[in-house]
């Protein structure tokens, strides 16, 4: 008796389960119908490259890089489906594959938040993806730097310094080969200041086109640079001209060659610098014309970017007169101690220059002539520089170095 309760007991747990079962699939079929659907461009990766790296392979092409598939579902699933699309994708395993082509099966991997028992793979187009392996080919080339775009007016820029300075292209060789350059390439329209920062490595063809579709791998993928950015600035030469031999900078046309020089620096450096002075021209020293080579020196902190490092000065006195006296007046100082000083020239032709007026009312016994031998210590004659001196109005001078012989004993 208690056999057959239990027995009709099991039977009813049983007709229970698959009547729940049957509901559920009724209310599954009217509410939540299953439905079809075709994902294109699924996006294929590739997955064991480091293996072929390892064998001196790597991966040469694939026949393809999209596919597609047609899935089946319930359609709460398909809807998830398609909202999470760009998270279908096919990893492709190509550790096991040799030089040569590599015909491989594949499937497509799902999203993970649902369940994707539900999910029923019909079609996938194409059935197989063909891989081409070649051999590993690596070339080394030096990175450089582009600027797209342009140097603020009034500003230039210096040498970059670039961190690492090459880099090693590797992939098949027929695509490393595609490879002209690499460039860290920093975009900025109007570059004033200094840059300092990570740039993404851009591999350029022959003609400086970026190459985006090339199966190759960098040893660095960015590259730190320094970029300096100075300020230019057109500066004016000048020299410093000394009144003498009765001339004044308003008796004198000052030529310069070049006029200006162009220097670089920082801001600070470059504000109020206005002119470069050359040196210092004395017109007692040029009787008519004279041209005069002057190095252009620069402060540490500047930079001469025209290269010149001279210019050419050409000093000319006009609208004055000159006369030649002889000056007869000429002494020396005492020499050293132990010697005696005799003067052998007893008359020196002394150039004066003025104007008309002035030189009509000048002696020559105004003129004086002094011979320094505080330093002179060689015995016997010899030729001494001397100094001129006139006792006369201060509108006229001498012009011109002098000398005289003396004859020490």
């Amino acid at each position: 008796m208690m056999g057959r309760l239990l027995g009709k007991r099991w039977i009813c747990m049983l007709l229970s389960v698959l009547i729940a079962f049957a509901f559920w699939l009724y209310v599954r079929a009217v509410e939540d119908p299953t439905g079809t659907t075709v994902f294109h461009n699924v996006r294929v990766e590739t997955a064991g490259t480091s293996v072929l790296t390892s064998q001196g392979l790597t991966i040469a092409g694939l026949s393809t890089e999209r596919v597609e598939i047609k899935v089946e579902a319930p359609t709460s699933v398909l809807n998830n489906l398609r909202r999470y699309s760009a998270n279908i994708y096919v990893r492709l395993d190509v550790s096991r594959c040799v030089e040569g082509e590599n015909k491989l099966e594949w499937k497509p991997t799902l999203p993970t938040n649902f369940n994707v028992d539900d999910v029923i793979i019909q079609e996938q187009s194409p059935a197989a993806i063909t891989v081409t392996v070649g051999k590993l080919y690596s070339k080394a080339f030096d990175v450089e730097f582009q600027l797209n775009g342009r140097v603020a007016e009034n500003y230039q820029m210096g040498t970059p310094a670039i961190e690492p300075e090459s880099v090693l292209v590797s992939g098949p060789v027929e695509q490393v080969n595609q490879v002209d350059r690499v460039a860290a390439i920093l975009e900025d329209n109007e570059l004033d200041e200094r840059f300092a920062g990570e740039l993404p490595l851009t591999l350029l063809d022959q003609e400086g086109n970026p190459l985006t579709d090339l199966e190759v791998t960098l040893s660095a993928d960015t590259a730190y640079v320094v970029v300096p950015v100075v300020v230019t600035k057109e500066v004016k030469l000048t020299v410093n001209v000394l009144p003498g031999g009765g001339a004044t900078e308003d008796d004198a046309q000052v030529d310069i060659e070049p006029g200006t020089i162009v220097v670089s620096g920082a801001e600070a450096d470059l504000e109020g610098l206005e002119e470069i002075s050359l040196g210092k021209v004395s017109l007692s020293e040029i009787r008519d014309s004279k041209s005069i080579t002057f190095p252009i020196v620069l402060d540490p902190s500047l930079v001469n970017e025209s290269g010149l490092d001279s210019a050419e000065v050409k000093v000319t006195v006009q609208g004055l007169s000159t006369a030649v006296f002889a000056a007869r007046n000429i002494t020396t100082t005492p020499p050293p101690n132990g010697l005696t000083a005799e003067v052998v020239t007893q008359s020196l032709a002394v150039t004066i220059r003025g104007r008309a007026e002035d030189l009509a009312g000048i002696d020559a016994s105004q003129i004086r002539v002094v011979a320094d031998l505080s330093n002179i210590s060689t015995l016997g004659t010899q030729q001494v520089p001397a100094r001129v001196y006139l006792d006369s109005v201060d509108t006229v001078g001498v012009v011109g170095d002098y000398s005289i012989v003396v004859k020490l004993s």
